[in-house]
């Protein structure tokens, strides 16, 4: 293999939403060298963190019935019942929220949690509080879908956060959607819930951090007790 073909297979793909910007990013570097140079290596700091934001990379996902996979990566910011937004008209039952923060610097391409069909999707305008505040989940704007797995309905919603202010969702009502599909992505920081029913073993902890489309959050059809998890 050439070196050439080494890189090419190393490479992380883009996704096609960040071409307008990584290309804007680099034209304001070109501007910036012409003003003074200093300012023009700053634009291809900026354009190369572009770059590594909106990158895209392969994941391999578990297969199994009843498995539910991170839809973003991240950090897990908590575990909690809680009940669902109003407006997918799931009830006001508590259920089992898992809450994934992405930083500016997580991946923030997002992923189908589950292998199902999508009844609803519904946008909610709304507020643009830090997405790492419980609040969030119910004042800021967001973008939810409802995933009918089997005889069972989930919720995945996408949040804006404090710097977010544009919620992508390529999916739609009716869509097939296979666990770990891209749905959607959230540019610059933000959170997504997953709404699970009540009692459903959660397999991950607050502050791990998951990978979108691979790193399984809870298991439906599991009757296994609570994980312990420790800190190292």
């Amino acid at each position: 293999m050439s070196i050439v073909d080494s890189i090419k297979a190393q490479a992380v793909p883009v996704t096609p939403e960040g071409y307008p910007f990584i290309a804007a990013f680099a034209f304001a570097s070109l501007v910036l060298f012409w003003l003074w140079t200093p300012l023009g290596w700053l634009g291809v700091v900026l354009t190369l963190w572009c770059v590594y934001f909106f990158r895209d990379p392969p994941r391999v996902t578990p297969v199994r019935d009843g498995i539910v996979v991170s839809p973003a990566d991240g950090r897990v910011s908590q575990v909690a019942a809680a009940s669902p937004p109003h407006e997918l008209g799931l009830g006001d039952a508590p259920m089992t929220r898992v809450s994934i923060f992405m930083s500016v610097f997580d991946c923030h391409v997002n992923r189908s949690p589950v292998t199902g069909q999508i009844e609803k999707i519904v946008y909610q305008p709304g507020k643009f509080f830090n997405a790492d505040l419980d609040k969030a989940s119910a004042d800021n704007e967001r973008n939810s879908l409802v995933i009918a797995t089997g005889e069972t309905r989930i919720a995945v919603v996408q949040i804006a956060g404090l710097i977010a202010r544009r919620i992508v969702c390529y999916a739609r009502e009716g869509q097939a959607m296979p666990a770990g599909e891209r749905f959607g992505m959230i540019r610059f920081g933000s959170r997504l819930d997953v709404y699970l029913p009540a009692g459903t073993p959660v397999m991950v902890a607050v502050g791990q951090t998951a990978l979108a489309g691979e790193t399984v959050l809870a298991d439906l059809r599991g009757s296994e007790a609570p994980r312990a998890f420790r800190m190292g």
